[in-house]
């Protein structure tokens, strides 16, 4: 099924937005005087797309949408901190992207203040927050677009899709709108205007973005992604499947986390392609799970994942996610700085670890200067660390647990 169809093939008219113009280096749009822009223009869902989404997403479009996608925005909870909260539910693992993708420009994008503290660089003003998400948003959605070609996806108020015995209505996905945008400029721009549909907290701002993902690559794609390895991408997983984050990641639902294609078969059967990683990315991918079968190469994430061009990484550990960063640019690409360097890991329930990591002896030894770290945590940490740097010590400085 071909969702960019010729129906959508221009994005918006001047009838149906206000001009914007181009001043200096801002682009300037009309605004709603509540901020709160209606949404116009577009093609509305045809029940087949409706269908596809659901289907694609939770298995079905028969049973009621899982209430955590329809209550789970993007937005910042209080001014001044950039840590994304979430309640643990099966929307963690797309927000603890979304995280990531903050933090990169917070610290990394070419607009920071040259020689600015990172300290005061994460410490941003509520509006530097808000440019941060929406433009982590439009980074993620225009990878899942291969950089091409994106279809966003917005509510309105009239509803297109009713009651059926193969569609239950959820309050959003029958009201939608889609939007096809071929340059990441007037992405940009949408997502601006239409930035409250996204950051609106209780709002269905983090189904928007899978839907709008789904539909940038090909819903038959994602199909074709997962490899027959799971039916849907949300599971029994409690904060989300790996797949959801190797999209948001990278563009495409793997959950092959191996470098390139390897090929797979016996004297029985032919060989057949699994595609993992195809390339190295900004942000990286550490897992450690007791119950995953690490000597499968499939499972353990390869080199692109494990050293990223940027020191910041999505974390898998023992089903739970969080982000783990540091603020060297240069970490990576100096041997004599991954010597002894410092590492901040986050999670989107309020879980905040300082850790030193010291890779100039073999063996370790652990030292835990926080009285509320528990010895699970520890060693988890540690073992998923030392898929990056084997046999790293790793000191705690301390650590705040307020997870959720």
């Amino acid at each position: 099924m071909n969702h960019k169809s010729s129906q959508c093939n221009k994005i918006y008219s001047f009838q149906e937005y206000s001009a914007y113009f181009k001043a200096g280096d801002r682009v300037l749009y009309a605004r709603q005087k509540n901020g709160k822009a209606p949404v116009t223009g577009g093609t509305p869902i045809s029940e087949e797309t409706a269908i596809s989404l659901r289907s694609v997403v939770f298995g079905t479009a028969s049973a009621p949408l899982r209430t955590e996608w329809s209550r789970t925005g993007l937005g910042i909870k209080s001014d001044g901190d950039y840590h994304l909260r979430g309640t643990r539910n099966t929307t963690r693992g797309l927000l603890t992207v979304l995280q990531a993708e903050l933090i990169k420009f917070l610290l990394f994008d070419r607009s920071n203040p040259k020689g600015e503290p990172p300290d005061k660089l994460l410490n941003a003003t509520p509006t530097r927050l808000q440019e941060g998400l929406l433009h982590a948003i439009c980074t993620i959605i225009w990878r899942a677009a291969e950089k091409s070609s994106a279809i966003l996806c917005l509510p309105q108020e009239k509803i297109y899709l009713y009651q059926s015995m193969e569609y239950f209505q959820d309050g959003i996905t029958e009201k939608l709108h889609t939007f096809e945008v071929k340059n990441y400029d007037d992405l940009e721009i949408m997502v601006k205007r239409y930035a409250h549909l996204f950051l609106e907290d209780p709002g269905p701002g983090a189904l928007l973005l899978l839907y709008t993902c789904i539909l940038s690559r090909g819903a038959q794609k994602i199909i074709t992604d997962m490899d027959g390895t799971r039916a849907m991408l949300l599971g029994p997983e409690d904060e989300g499947s790996l797949c959801v984050v190797t999209l948001m990641l990278t563009g495409r639902a793997t959950p092959y986390l191996h470098n390139g294609v390897i090929y797979v078969g016996d004297e029985d059967h032919y060989a057949v392609p699994r595609f993992g990683i195809l390339s190295r990315n900004e942000i990286g991918l550490l897992v450690h799970c007791e119950t995953m079968q690490e000597d499968i190469e499939s499972n353990v994430p390869g080199s692109r994942l494990k050293t990223p061009s940027l020191p910041i990484w999505v974390i898998f550990l023992s089903g739970h996610f969080g982000v783990m960063y540091n603020t060297n640019r240069e970490l990576l690409h100096n041997y004599h700085a991954e010597r002894r360097f410092d590492l901040i890991y986050l999670t989107c329930g309020g879980l905040y670890y300082h850790l030193t990591v010291d890779t100039r002896q073999a063996g370790y030894t652990t030292r835990v200067n926080c009285e509320e770290t528990t010895v699970s945590s520890i060693s988890g940490m540690e073992k998923v660390i030392q898929t990056k740097w084997p046999d790293a010590q790793v000191f705690w400085n301390n650590a705040t647990a307020k997870a959720s």
